[in-house]
């Protein structure tokens, strides 16, 4: 069973243009098993640099939110000392423009102490309005950190925060890389499968994908970008149930912001609880993306392949052409292109057990060869018209 299952999928990912990997390890216990560890190895290096980065940058965050809450204590009792000096010499000169500059350094202590994570709460003495560096929130960085999304909301601020910032992403980049590789193999796998298993085309569409494969493909690749916008409306719907400030447009932003890791770090999940979510989420969507991606961009190459493979012909014709300087006549240009235009538009036929398709594709190719051979065959030269002029002489 094992063995049939991994014949679907290397022919069809054969033919759909996907890498194959080993003909015998799909589904298997062994291949599974590599699959899965390969998941769960990334997921432990990620949770594991989280606890390192939070061993880390917590006690210095704890560390800021001190000094900035007496700083903001300070300036506050220092800006009521002003203020009550102020009303008993409110007629001296210059006391509006000091107390002025006293509130401006106060505002600018105060959007410090704010931007820190302290609470702006006088009564309980500016308590911290929330933990950058909680567990949840290093895992998620670490997360970002290895998809290289990066959204900048949370940074290490420490010398050996940054440092181990910079070895832990050397290891652990190459790692994810290769998990949203094995991903995007599973993923393949899995929709070859499926398609093998839905009801056969009836014989009229049957014929035509197989008459014009290249429009076969461009359908495979614009359903999986329609899979992608599913997948991605999907989570944007989550989001918008998890963030109470956020509507369906900036969870769909986010989702594909994150997914194309362009990362700007304007929307950023708030809620800690659905970080890990978030980040299995991410993972998933990132392996979808990249063998979307990669599918799109096959696509193109190969359609970028069928017009060089057309440039040759015409080339040739243009380059007579110039050659050949002005007064040449443009309808040899364009009796070529009519010749070429036919024998692309030509339905090529695949070789069947019949003779007779095979009888028709040598047709198809003799065709081709003496249209080229017609277009590419010097054309000889016109000579002038020669004009015979007779006088005749005559007395009277």
């Amino acid at each position: 069973m094992c063995k049939n299952v991994n014949n679907v999928a290397w022919e069809t990912e054969t033919l759909m243009g996907t890498p194959p990997v080993s003909k015998w390890d799909r589904f298997c216990p062994r291949a599974a098993l590599s699959h899965v560890g390969l998941f769960v190895a990334l997921m432990l290096y990620t949770g594991g640099g989280g606890l390192v980065f939070r061993a880390l940058e917590y006690p210095a965050e704890l560390e800021k939110q001190e000094y900035h809450r007496e700083r903001l204590l300070t300036e506050r009792w220092n800006l009521i000392k002003f203020v009550s000096e102020y009303n008993n010499n409110g007629s001296e000169s210059g006391m509006e423009k000091l107390l002025s500059d006293q509130l401006a350094v106060y505002e600018k202590v105060l959007e410090e102490a704010s931007s820190s994570g302290l609470a702006l709460e006088v009564e309980n003495n500016f308590p911290p309005s929330e933990e950058k560096w909680s567990i949840l929130q290093a895992v998620f960085f670490s997360s970002t950190v290895l998809t290289t999304i990066g959204y900048g909301n949370i940074v290490p601020e420490t010398f050996w925060g940054r440092l181990f910032c910079i070895a832990y992403a050397l290891i652990g980049i190459p790692l994810t890389l290769t998990v949203i590789a094995d991903l995007g193999r599973v993923f393949a796998t899995v929709v070859s499968i499926i398609a093998k298993q839905l009801p056969a085309m009836p014989k009229c569409c049957k014929r035509v994908s197989e008459a014009n494969p290249a429009g076969q493909r461009s359908l495979y690749a614009l359903g999986a970008v329609g899979f992608l916008f599913v997948y991605l409306s999907a989570g944007a719907g989550l989001f918008k149930m998890w963030e109470d400030d956020w509507t369906f447009y900036d969870g769909f932003y986010f989702c594909f912001i994150t997914m194309t890791t362009i990362g700007f770090g304007d929307l950023v999940p708030k809620r800690p609880k659905y970080m890990l979510l978030c980040t299995l989420y991410i993972l998933i969507g990132l392996a979808l993306t990249s063998t979307i991606i990669e599918l799109v961009r096959r696509q193109y190459a190969r359609s970028w392949q069928q017009l060089r493979a057309l440039s040759g012909p015409l080339a040739d014709t243009l380059r007579r052409l110039g050659d050949a300087g002005r007064g040449v006549d443009v309808s040899a240009l364009h009796s070529d292109l009519r010749k070429v235009l036919t024998v692309v538009t030509m339905p090529r036929l695949n070789a069947g057990k019949d003779g007779l398709t095979d009888k028709r594709q040598l047709e198809w190719e003799a065709a081709v060869e003496a249209v080229i051979r017609d277009i590419t065959a010097p054309t000889p030269e016109k000579k002038p018209p020669i004009v015979q002029i007779v006088i005749y002489e005559s007395s009277v």
